[in-house]
C-alpha cells in the first residue's frame, strides 16, 4: 500500500481542504467567542496545555473561529478542565498563522501537563469579515 501512502503526502494539503481532519471549537465560555480550547484529531476531542500559551495563540484560534481578536489568553482551565487527550502544548505563535496547528509546537499527543492547565480564549466576537457600519 505504498501507493497510498505516496498519493497520501503528495496531496494532503488538499485532501485536508477537502475533508478538515482537524477542527477547533471553544467550550464552556460564555457565547461561541469564549471558552476553553478544543481540537479534534484522529477522531477525538481534546485540549491545549497553557505552557506558552500567549495572547499570540488565542489571536490565531479568534481568527481561525471567525470571532475578530484575541481579547484576552486564559489559563489555568479558567473554563474548567477538558478531558480525554491534550493535543498540543508548548504553542509558540507569531499570531499570523491561519489555523492553530500551523504554529510551532511540541508533537501531537506530547506534553508534560494536566487537565488543569487547559487553556481558553476570549474573543472580540467582531470578524473583520463581516460589515461594519458606521453612523455619522
Amino acid at each position: 500500500h505504498s501507493w497510498r501512502r505516496a498519493f497520501w503526502e503528495r496531496n494532503r494539503p488538499r485532501l485536508e481542504r477537502l475533508v478538515p481532519l482537524r477542527r477547533v471549537r471553544l467550550a464552556d465560555g460564555a457565547g461561541r467567542c469564549a471558552g476553553r480550547v478544543e481540537i479534534y484529531y484522529q477522531g477525538r476531542w481534546g485540549t491545549v496545555c497553557d505552557d506558552a500559551w500567549d495572547l499570540a495563540d488565542a489571536a490565531v484560534v479568534c481568527r481561525q473561529l471567525g470571532c475578530g481578536g484575541a481579547l484576552e489568553a486564559a489559563s489555568s482551565a479558567r473554563f474548567g478542565e477538558g478531558s480525554g487527550q491534550i493535543w498540543m502544548d508548548g504553542v509558540n505563535c507569531s499570531g499570523a498563522e491561519a489555523a492553530l496547528w500551523d504554529c510551532p509546537a511540541e508533537a501531537w499527543g506530547q506534553h508534560d501537563c494536566g487537565h488543569k492547565e487547559d487553556v481558553g480564549v476570549v474573543c472580540s466576537g467582531q470578524s473583520q469579515l463581516e460589515p461594519r457600519l458606521s453612523w455619522p
